[in-house]
């Protein structure tokens, strides 16, 4: 890549990464951060060797402007903050983090997104390439920049990454093997301002596949199966409840792949570790983008049917004084936090909210079935999840001001052979950093009454 100096905006774990990845190509990097309380000395530790990185916070000059040829944004900063329009104004190129590292790296690519079930399926489907190519590597959303371990990649090697769309917004040449939408419901509004917006900017994760390049759609959502229609690679669909020509679906309790008509038996879905039907969508969609990518049906048998639930998602915490605790923090829409309370199978307290980004919460209550014995709700969308219960006829609802509070309400109040599920159906910021942290937290709670 010939260019020789770079603005990176934002100084969290991806405008960190990039800046190391391009520091150590030998590019000049003006780290960017428009908080300009934030403290040089920590940045500085992060980044390590300082060489050709200039610090600067609060605003850019005209100075660094001219002499910039590209600017690459964190995934958390929105494509129209207001710094962005002086970027546009001079003609600076702003390229994703995911962009970057896809300019370094080498291989094959596995790329998915969608609105829920990205952790689980990148996890799994890079557990599957991994038992069958040694040199793959696993990046993106799930918890490591692609531009930490781009440079480690060669033409051999495979990386299976989880995509957002804030990651996708500044995508240019990105071009992905075999990419994968998974499920598209309304999300993230707040930055996409229109569900249109969103599904097309989840579906440019195939913009640049030709013919030659697979995307794999869930044919059972109307949404990703439209999307079919319109891309130029081979599309494969895989689906829980049809059978569609040349997909992956399941017959009689098994999963199958219909390759051309050449039919290949994975596994039976009682053998598989996993819970619930949205787990079997996730599977469906990893065996289809594993298979693609080249991996043999017994090695994806192998390795699906020993692979456990990811941290965070409808994870398992500790049974105290008879209550099963649940952390399902990734549950971060409404859509995702449905899926949580569906693997419910007794009386359960709901821990829910969180940041407000414009959804709307009335599916999720429908979908509390008779489960729900107490929603307990916190954070800044506590009063708009009331209100909608309630239009709801849902009524048992208690307000908490935080987490540590609402298990502890939860500790108190239930009863041998009841769950509490940290469900949240909101996004994690105001309280938190990330869902990890907030998943994390809620475990500390819960261990804390065991000790």
């Amino acid at each position: 890549m010939d260019i020789k100096c770079v603005i990176v905006a934002g100084t969290g774990k991806s405008g960190i990464s990039a800046t190391k990845l391009l520091l150590k190509h030998g590019v000049k990097v003006y780290l960017f951060d428009e908080n300009e309380n934030r403290k040089s000395s920590d940045i500085e530790t992060a980044i390590g060797n300082m060489e050709g990185c200039h610090i600067v916070l609060g605003e850019l000059s005209d100075d660094i402007l001219d002499a910039a040829e590209l600017m690459v944004i964190s995934p958390g900063i929105p494509v129209d903050a207001p710094f962005t329009e002086r970027i546009r104004q001079k003609n600076i190129p702003i390229w994703s983090e995911i962009e970057l590292a896809y300019n370094y790296g080498k291989g094959k690519i596995a790329a998915i997104t969608g609105t829920n079930g990205k952790t689980t399926t990148t996890a799994l489907t890079g557990e599957i390439i991994k038992a069958y190519n040694d040199k793959t590597i696993v990046v993106g959303n799930i918890g490591i920049p692609y531009t930490e371990l781009c440079d480690t990649t060669d033409e051999d090697s495979v990386t299976v990454a989880e995509i957002s769309s804030f990651q996708l917004e500044t995508a240019i040449s990105f071009k992905p093997d075999v990419s994968a939408i998974l499920n598209l419901t309304p999300d993230h509004l707040n930055r996409h301002y229109t569900f249109e917006n969103y599904g097309n900017v989840k579906l440019s994760i195939s913009k640049n596949q030709t013919p030659e390049e697979v995307i794999v759609l869930n044919y059972d959502d109307s949404n990703t199966r439209k999307m079919g229609e319109s891309v130029n690679a081979k599309v494969v669909y895989f689906s829980r409840l049809e059978k569609p020509a040349g997909g992956v679906y399941v017959e009689d309790g098994s999963i199958y792949i219909d390759d051309n008509g050449n039919i290949s038996k994975v596994l039976d879905i009682k053998e598989l570790k996993l819970l619930g039907s949205h787990n079997v969508e996730n599977v469906l969609a990893a065996v289809a983008i594993s298979y693609y990518i080249g991996v043999p049906v017994q090695t994806i048998h192998d390795v699906a049917v020993n692979f456990k639930a990811v941290e965070h998602r409808i994870e398992y915490v500790d049974t105290i004084n008879g209550v099963a605790y649940y952390n399902d923090s990734k549950g971060t829409n409404p859509d995702a936090a449905i899926k949580g309370i569906q693997a419910m199978i007794t009386d359960t307290y709901l821990i829910g909210g969180g940041y407000d980004k414009n959804s709307e919460y009335d599916e999720w209550i429908e979908a509390f079935d008779g489960k729900v014995k107490k929603l307990v709700l916190i954070g800044q969308t506590a009063q708009k999840i009331a209100e909608c219960a309630r239009r709801h006829g849902f009524d048992d609802i208690v307000l908490m001001d935080d987490l540590k509070s609402a298990v502890a309400y939860c500790h108190d109040q239930a009863k041998s052979g009841e769950a509490v599920l940290l469900s949240p159906a909101c996004a994690s910021w105001g309280m938190f950093d990330n869902y990890e942290q907030r998943g994390r937290m809620f475990k500390e709670y819960v261990k804390s009454f065991k000790e």
